[in-house]
């Protein structure tokens, strides 16, 4: 998942959220000058909002995170290449109590690690805007 938590009264809106749980959970120190935007506001499974903040982070191997353990426990990338190959991308297919409600969720596969719920809704978001003719 990517870094997030809930607002603290100090967060001046949720740009500021994205930033501080970024440093606390990652040691990774952003300016608002590294924010390309906000995404469309998204429920979580238990009903609460969701903001997802877009950032350009430079190139990763400039990148020096220092994981809180006690809320991550591992830290590893995708590249965009991986992500647009139509190979590694999925969707998996929910049905609530008694089948009679059922939902669909995009998942990427073959890497690492299966990104899905969630996570993989932003990044798909993500993609759309990043690579509108190729995703």
């Amino acid at each position: 998942s990517f870094p997030g938590g809930r607002r603290d009264p100090a967060d001046g809106d949720e740009v500021a959220t994205a930033l501080r749980e970024t440093r606390e959970e990652l040691g990774l120190e952003l300016g608002t000058r590294s924010v390309w935007g906000q995404l469309r506001t998204l429920p979580d499974r238990r009903g609460l909002t969701v903001a997802p903040v877009v950032a350009n982070l430079g190139p990763l191997e400039d990148l020096r995170l220092t994981p809180n353990p006690a809320e991550v426990e591992e830290v590893f990338t995708l590249p965009l290449s991986h992500l647009l190959r139509e190979e590694n991308q999925g969707y998996t297919h929910f049905r609530g109590s008694g089948g009679r409600y059922g939902y669909t969720l995009p998942v990427f596969l073959n890497g690492p690690h299966r990104v899905w719920g969630l996570t993989a809704i932003i990044t798909e978001l993500t993609l759309e805007l990043l690579a509108p003719n190729r995703y």
